[in-house]
Order: structure tokens, then C-alpha cells, then sequence
């Protein structure tokens, strides 16, 4: 379903801050696959997705997502088949935007552009039956502007967005790493249920690395730009986070720095 080839990405190119991203980087997803991303601050994670979303243009390498080549794809156009969640629950929605509105620009970023008519009462059936899913009693708040939602509730949205129209990959970057504990273990179980119903082909950055040893299908470690470590199967479910963190040191030759992921 995705296939990375050689992937790198560098930032301030020629300058003595010049810094190396992403360092060829070589992963394949199989339709379905759930995989977690962990590694330090600075380990090329934000700019796999980056890269993968059209953010940022890849220096070198090339990206295949379903047998398409969508490396010089704009953003745009790739999100048409992406969908993304981001750490921030402000990104993604439009806060002066009501509940419907928001769900409707969603809905139709995989339809032809041109003049379409407004909503109709069968949309808004749609939407309400989407929003009694999260279980959050959104489904009656159609008309009310996103702003006024919590951060979970928003947050939530955000992912039924990125999953209603369903996407071929979907991108979750640190999604519930600003929501408090309690908030965030109810939207993982939401994002689990959500790509587990729909077999939705996942990468999730995470910085609790218990997080990203329970969930999903695979695990991988990313450090100074490249993956240094790609665990599934038996390995994985075997893996404690005391033994990733041993295993990491000894393929990495460093120690982790991130102190979120050490007391995670």
C-alpha cells in the first residue's frame, strides 16, 4: 500500500546549520497495517510524515502509495488519498465553522470541483449517524461552531474527518500528546476502533513508547533520520519498553534523550 525508497530530506542545505532529516529511508506498508513511530525530539519522525503528505518536497527518494508514484503530487492533491491528524486539536478544523460545515469540507475533498448544492437533510442524517459513533453527543450539535468544543471533542472530530471518506493511508502525529490522560486514552480507543473497523493503512507518531508497543501491528524506532529499528510479529509482542530502550542504545550507539519517552 506505501512504499518509501530512499527518502531524504535536508533542511538549510549548504549552510553550517545544515541538517540531515531524513537519510535514505526505505519502509513498506502492506494494506491494513497499523505502525507505531517512536524515537527522540529531532529523530525525523514530524518530517516522514512531512515528506509522505506533501509538506515538504523530498530531496532524493521516492513515495508509492497504492502503486501510484505521488513523490511530485502537491499537497492538495495527495489529500485527497491521506488523511492526517495533528498533535494540535486546532489543526484541522475550522473553529468559526459549525460541526456540519466542517464535516462537509470533509466529505467532499474526494469529489470533482465545481458548483455543488448545499447541504440536504440526508447529509445531515449522514453526519449525525458519523457523530453518534464518537459518542460524545456531537450528533446534536450539528449547528454549533467548533470552536466551542473541548479539545477532545475537537480532536475527535479531527480524526472523523480524516476517516470519513476513507482514505488510503491515514497520518496521526502525536494526536492525543495534548489532551490530558484521561481524554487521550478515549480518543486512542476511538483512533484503534476507527482503523480497526475500516482496515485503514496507519502511521502514528507516538511518545509513549508502552503506547507503541500495545497498539497497532508494528513498531518502529527512528534516530538521526534513519529507521534503526522495525519490530512485528513474535519480536514486538515479546518487546518490553525497558528492552526497547536496550536494544536502542545498542543499535544507536546513544541513549534516548526524550525524557516524555523515558517516564511515559
Amino acid at each position: 500500500m506505501l512504499k518509501i525508497k530512499g527518502l531524504t530530506k535536508k533542511f538549510n542545505q549548504g549552510t553550517i546549520d545544515e541538517k540531515v532529516a531524513l537519510a535514505q529511508v526505505d519502509l513498506e506498508l502492506a494494506a491494513g497495517e497499523f505502525v507505531t513511530i517512536v524515537g527522540s525530539n529531532g529523530a525525523g519522525k514530524s518530517t516522514l510524515l512531512n515528506c509522505i503528505a506533501g509538506v515538504h518536497e523530498a530531496d532524493s527518494g521516492r513515495i508509492y502509495l497504492d502503486g501510484e508514484d505521488i513523490t511530485d503530487l502537491p499537497e492538495w492533491q495527495r489529500a485527497r488519498q491521506i488523511g492526517r491528524v495533528f498533535q494540535d486539536p486546532l489543526v484541522g478544523t475550522a473553529y468559526d465553522m459549525s460541526i456540519e460545515e466542517n464535516l462537509a469540507i470533509a466529505y467532499g475533498k474526494q469529489k470533482k470541483l465545481g458548483l455543488q448544492p448545499g447541504l440536504n437533510k440526508q447529509d445531515q442524517e449522514f453526519f449525525r449517524r458519523q457523530l453518534a459513533q464518537l459518542g460524545l453527543g456531537l450528533e446534536g450539535r450539528l449547528k454549533d461552531k467548533v470552536g466551542l468544543l473541548s479539545g477532545g471533542q475537537r480532536q475527535a472530530l479531527t480524526l472523523l474527518m480524516a476517516t470519513m471518506v476513507q482514505p488510503k493511508l491515514l497520518l496521526l502525529d502525536e494526536h492525543t500528546a495534548s489532551l490530558d490522560p484521561v481524554t487521550a486514552q478515549k480518543v486512542l480507543a476511538l483512533t484503534e476502533k476507527i482503523i480497526t473497523e475500516h482496515q485503514l493503512c496507519t502511521l502514528m507518531i507516538t511518545h509513549n513508547m508502552q503506547e507503541a508497543l500495545t497498539l497497532g501491528t508494528r513498531t518502529i524506532m527512528m534516530d538521526r533520520g534513519k529507521i534503526m529499528l522495525d519490530l512485528q510479529g513474535e519480536a514486538r509482542a515479546k518487546m518490553t519498553v525497558e528492552d526497547l530502550v536496550t536494544e536502542f542504545a545498542r543499535k544507536s550507539g546513544t541513549q534516548l534523550s526524550n525524557d516524555r519517552m523515558l517516564l511515559s
